[in-house]
């Protein structure tokens, strides 16, 4: 009897026991449920800080020679992840990501008569000027750069885009001689279209406004300058002023007319006339031990002829990848 006793007690106890595990159970298989959304969901990953594991392209930083100082798609709104993120690039993902930016206003490479609709001293001012890339007064930042011998506007002009605000910038020095800082993007982003010559047309309008306080000091104008690709051979160049707190007012436009022989662009690649450095439009051969290569501006000629290993090396990468 007692031994009978004895073992209902056993019994009971471990049942209780029983119920005492599957009482906390609920506990541990609720602590993983509540962690794997967050590890996995894809809104943690995009909205907290990039990791530089995170923004790496491949598995090794490339290298990369910075070349010595001389002497110079969809909209711009959107960053990427490289952007967000610009601090923890090496240098050649830098340059890589400004390129990238520029590389649609490639079409405003080359040589330009631009005329304007007011007149100076009873005469319209007539400038020519070549917009050329500029890979060698900043190694680290590209810029689209531009030279006028009249202009009334620009007599020289820098434009880059900076991947930490995600804007484009725009340095000028006017007749004048003052130099002046704008900040912008498109207002109409970078499309093609199909022009009366059968023949695949960029156009786009990127609007620019004077950022810097110099103007200030001179009669309190602030400029807002827009360049307003029509087609592949003609752009406008449209200045507007405003004094104080007023709303820009038209000032004056630049009618631009390429010089030279039509720009073509393509809508796939430019073969073997493909820039070795821009991957535009190939222009000018140049040479390397034997080899030729193209580049598309005397800019980019400068660039190759002062280190062409890098450029090649860089090349060679971008078609491996």
């Amino acid at each position: 009897m007692k031994y009978t006793f004895c073992l209902c007690l056993a019994l009971v106890l471990s049942l209780v026991g029983c119920g005492g595990q599957s009482a906390e159970s609920p506990a541990v298989s609720e602590r993983p449920a509540t962690e794997t959304p967050s590890a996995d969901a894809p809104e943690s990953v995009a909205t907290s800080p990039a990791t530089p594991t995170e923004t790496k392209a491949d598995d090794g930083p490339m290298e990369f020679k910075p070349l010595s100082s001389a002497t110079s798609s969809s909209s711009g709104s959107v960053k990427s992840q490289s952007e967000t993120s610009v601090g923890q690039l090496n240098a050649e993902q830098k340059i890589n990501a400004i390129m990238s930016r520029l590389k649609p206003l490639q079409v405003m490479l080359g040589n330009w008569r631009g005329t304007t609709r007011r007149e100076y001293e009873g005469f319209k001012a007539v400038d020519s000027h070549e917009w050329i890339w500029d890979l060698r007064s900043q190694s680290d930042q590209p810029a689209l750069a531009s030279a006028s011998d009249k202009s009334p506007y620009l007599k020289k002009a820098s434009l880059t885009w900076n991947p930490t605000d995600a804007v484009f910038e725009l340095t000028a020095t006017d007749r004048e001689g003052m130099d002046r800082t704008f900040r912008g993007d498109y207002t109409d982003p970078v499309h093609e279209i199909i022009g009366p010559d059968d023949k695949l047309h960029r156009v786009f309008r990127l609007e620019l406004t004077q950022t810097d306080q110099s103007a200030q000091t001179v009669g309190g104008d602030r400029w807002q300058i827009s360049f307003t690709q029509q087609e592949n051979n003609r752009y406008l160049l449209e200045v507007a002023k405003r004094r104080g707190t007023a709303a820009f007012r038209r000032f004056d436009t630049v009618s631009t007319q390429r010089e030279g022989t039509s720009f073509a662009l393509s809508d796939s690649s430019y073969g073997e006339k493909e820039c070795i450095i821009s991957q535009g439009l190939g222009t000018t051969a140049v040479s390397w031990k034997g080899k030729t290569y193209w580049v598309c501006c005397s800019g980019c000629k400068a660039a190759f002829e002062e280190d062409p290993e890098t450029w090649i090396a860089r090349a060679e990468k971008r078609k491996s990848e």
